[in-house]
């Protein structure tokens, strides 16, 4: 999952940038309001964690403009504005949830998980393709009734495709969730992990559908 991170303040921002990936998120960390506008108007992200006091321009601000561009992205609006005025005000402009400042990671992930349920429309954080089954909130895998040890990224590639059991998840696609947009993908980068994936489970749980990308069936084996 790719979550963009807007977060001026350099401390905090690096904070929650660790912690989430170790929670096998991909986070892309930007700094002011019109980079924060721009990357929610390309729609690569899956989730916007939004701070209001951002220079360039204010949370607020842009978070309407993209609402006003149609940008449907799940929005967490993450400030010390902590009145009940503030908290109207992100609501209306089109916030999904509000997390007041200073707040405990715990909970950060927990609204997020929250959040990813909403928008997959799943009531629990486990996911169950046949004889796979991976926890969103624990980051436990099991195969065959197995448990399976996986990388933040190998366990990343599963779950964005066993969201997607039994249809094509185009390879741009994986590469914007796992990757985000600070790193330079190489050609081959992803095959290597999906290879690695297909090692710890079988080479016929996850299917190549050449040219194109990767699927999971149904009913994997």
């Amino acid at each position: 999952m790719h979550i963009l991170l807007v977060e001026d303040d350099a401390q905090l921002g690096s904070a929650i940038q660790r912690a989430l990936e170790r929670l096998s998120y991909t986070v892309s960390w930007l700094r002011d309001g019109r980079s924060a506008l721009n990357a929610m108007r390309d729609r690569t992200a899956d989730l916007v964690l939004l701070d209001l006091g951002l220079p360039g321009r204010d949370g607020i601000e842009v978070l309407i403009e993209a609402r006003r561009a149609h940008v449907g992205t799940p929005v967490l609006v993450m400030t010390a504005r902590d009145g009940l005025s503030s908290r109207v005000d992100g609501l209306d402009a089109g916030a999904d949830d509000y997390l007041t400042k200073p707040f405990h990671v715990e909970e950060l992930a927990a609204r997020i998980r929250s959040l990813t349920r909403r928008m997959r429309g799943l009531s629990v954080n486990r996911i169950e393709v046949g004889v796979l089954s991976l926890d969103v909130g624990t980051s436990e895998v099991s195969f065959r009734g197995e448990a399976v040890d996986l990388t933040r990224r190998e366990f990343a590639l599963l779950q964005a495709l066993m969201e997607n059991a039994g249809r094509l998840v185009r390879r741009e696609s994986l590469e914007n969730s796992l990757y985000g947009l600070d790193h330079i993908v190489g050609n081959n980068a992803l095959e290597v992990l999906v290879h690695s994936l297909r090692r710890k489970l079988s080479f016929e749980t996850i299917r190549n559908v050449r040219g194109f990308g990767y699927m999971i069936p149904q009913d994997p084996k």
